[in-house]
């Protein structure tokens, strides 16, 4: 009963993490967009396309075997043929599904990290005059101890940034 309890606390944290609610927003928004791709493709690319022959690439096909083509219907009643036709299309609407994922969404994502990034990355804050005169006052008085062996460190440290300024 325990290690059942134990799964399903682990399910519970799983959930309840934020990557699984950005996953279902990720999802839901994708399908959506897949719908305006689609309707790219069947209205501005397929035409395009269409201007060498037909409009619909579904119809774009290449017969392997024998053959037939029915008199009334003008399409293949048996033998084996490819739809190659259906897979520019699909290949198409991928290609323009990732660029526009890119250009759109992960491209201006990076850059906005990146200056995220930046702006937290500018250098340390410098010490303060306090605190190095604390470090200072610290170093002379293990000097005066006898036990500058510790803190030469310090000393050096507190050397260095004042030559900084």
């Amino acid at each position: 009963m325990s290690e059942n309890q134990g799964v399903l606390q682990g399910f519970k944290e799983f959930l309840m993490r934020g990557n699984v609610i950005e996953l279902a927003v990720a999802v839901v928004v994708g399908a959506a967009f897949t719908n305006i791709v689609n309707a790219v493709v069947k209205g501005v690319i397929n035409p395009i396309i269409g201007a060498l022959g037909s409009q619909n690439l579904d119809n774009y096909k290449t017969c392997l075997t024998t053959c037939h083509i029915g008199k009334k219907t003008s399409e293949y009643t048996d033998g084996i043929y490819i739809l190659w036709g259906s897979v520019l299309s699909s290949a198409l609407t991928f290609l323009i599904t990732a660029a526009v994922v890119y250009f759109l969404m992960i491209l201006p994502m990076t850059k906005w990290k990146a200056r995220q990034d930046a702006k937290k990355a500018i250098a340390p804050a410098d010490p303060t005059e306090i605190e190095l005169l604390t470090e200072i006052r610290d170093a002379l008085v293990a000097q005066r101890e006898g036990s500058s062996a510790p803190h030469s460190s310090t000393s050096a440290t507190v050397i260095a940034q004042k030559r900084q300024y």
